[in-house]
């Protein structure tokens, strides 16, 4: 067990690229060397109620840190849509190894599903990871709901609401280097266990990623879709999140 109890509460964590990121760590309802690093969604954030509400289930199966991306709320910089975003779930994985955690978990929506999966696939030092309704590449427009998300980043009306409305910051100038895409990190993750969620009504990425994540990764995998569920925090319910913790529970201790 760990040999101290860590401070539980709001805190920043700071990453390897001098960006202040507010973040939160919650101690498991019961003894736990697991924490469970949670990432959001583009334009969430872990002080939403319905995140909030995802945390307190997690916590029935270890502790929880999570933050606020780069460029979203309370955080600084400017989001760069999945690339630098690496470097804060490194920095909140590191936080956790120093607060005594023997067993790191990695759980992310969305855009945090794309960040964890490559999180996982080029550092390759945590537990298990778990990617909820994530793109398997960039750039995709095929969906009505993506094509908004394409103008919120790439139009100056769309940025100002972005920025005014849904307090999310765009970093200027676009990527210099793509980053390597969802389902080539996928391949990397094993054998670390590797765990996709997606609901079949998902609005903004149609089942297609979640297969090609799927096909792309080395065992141990599992691949549930969930039918009649919708996109990433939003579309999760209890008991998905009681499955996914009890998941990451058991195959984060091998």
């Amino acid at each position: 067990m760990l040999s101290r109890r860590p401070a539980e509460g709001t805190f920043t964590l700071t990453t390897d690229d001098g960006i202040h990121l507010d973040a939160v760590h919650l101690h498991a309802r019961h003894p736990s060397e697991l924490v469970i690093v949670v990432a959001h969604g583009f334009t969430g954030t872990w002080r939403s109620a319905r995140f909030g509400n995802i945390m307190e289930i997690l916590r029935g199966y270890g502790a929880v840190l999570s933050f606020q991306f780069r460029g979203h709320g309370r955080s600084g910089g400017g989001s760069t849509l999945g690339d630098r975003e690496v470097l804060d779930v490194d920095a909140a994985v590191a936080h956790a190894r120093e607060l005594g955690y023997r067993q790191v978990a990695l759980l992310g929506f969305s855009m945090g599903s794309a960040v964890v999966v490559r999180h996982a696939g080029l550092y390759g030092d945590v537990s298990a990871v778990a990617a909820v309704s994530g793109p398997s590449r960039w750039y995709y427009k095929g969906t009505a709901s993506m094509r908004w998300v394409h103008r919120a980043v790439e139009w100056p009306m769309g940025r100002l609401v972005s920025r005014s409305l849904l307090r999310t910051r765009i970093a200027d100038g676009g990527w210099t280097e793509e980053p390597v895409p969802p389902w080539r990190a996928a391949a990397m993750i094993s054998p670390i266990p590797f765990l996709i969620v997606h609901g079949d009504r998902d609005r903004y990425f149609p089942l297609r990623h979640a297969y090609e994540l799927y096909h792309a990764a080395g065992e141990p995998k599992e691949l549930w879709i969930e039918k009649g569920v919708g996109h990433a925090e939003a579309g999760m319910t209890p008991p998905i999140v009681h499955r996914i913790g009890r998941w990451l529970g058991e195959h984060a201790k091998g």
